[in-house]
């Protein structure tokens, strides 16, 4: 059992990660990269948002969906529960971390819009993860999208010293990072 669930968090942080392989948070990816910092702010937001929607969708699904036989309604109760709960997490960090809170500033707005998570939540839910499962694989995929985020970071910083042509400098270079970086967690998948 314990070797099946670091099997699925390996394969969710790194073989099947979520930016790199499954092209899932893109926008986030290429958006908040360019420098360090907020890369790792806006990975642990991201992963922190995951894992509780994760537990919070699956008690959703597994005791009032599936029961009431209501699968349909699956999208709207797990965008409500992520709308819900950013729009939370953000009223007690500005209540309570004010420093946090401006420190992460749009970024956790940006989170309900976060394609990765409304991702992970169905993935969960069309893979029938039992709790445990589900759990598990929502902290691989965050993990997953910081590392990917540190590793785009980290590189476009460095970019910004290295002599690259005028045509290739922002967004193409940026664009071009990322489809290498994809290409090589491919290799991770065996692919």
């Amino acid at each position: 059992m314990i070797e099946e669930l670091l099997m699925l968090l390996f394969a969710a942080a790194i073989a099947n990660n979520f930016v790199l392989y499954r092209f899932i948070g893109i926008c986030p990816f290429l958006g908040v990269s360019r420098k360090i910092k907020s890369a790792f702010g806006m990975g642990v937001a991201v992963t922190f948002v995951m894992v509780i929607s994760a537990i919070i969708t699956w008690a959703i699904n597994h005791f009032l969906l599936i029961p009431l036989r209501l699968p349909f309604l699956t999208y709207v109760a797990f965008i409500i529960v992520i709308a819900s709960l950013v729009q939370l997490i953000e009223m007690f960090l500005k209540k309570t971390h004010f420093d946090l809170y401006k420190a992460f500033g749009i970024y956790l707005p940006l989170i309900t819009t976060n394609c990765a998570i409304l991702g992970l939540v169905l993935l969960n839910s069309m893979n029938n993860y039992n709790f445990v499962e589900s759990t598990v694989f929502s902290i691989g995929a965050g993990v997953g999208f910081i590392i990917a985020l540190m590793i785009m970071s980290g590189i476009r910083e460095n970019l910004e010293f290295a002599d690259i042509p005028q045509a290739f400098k922002g967004v193409p270079i940026a664009l071009i990072t990322a489809g290498l970086l994809a290409l090589a967690f491919q290799g991770f998948s065996g692919m």
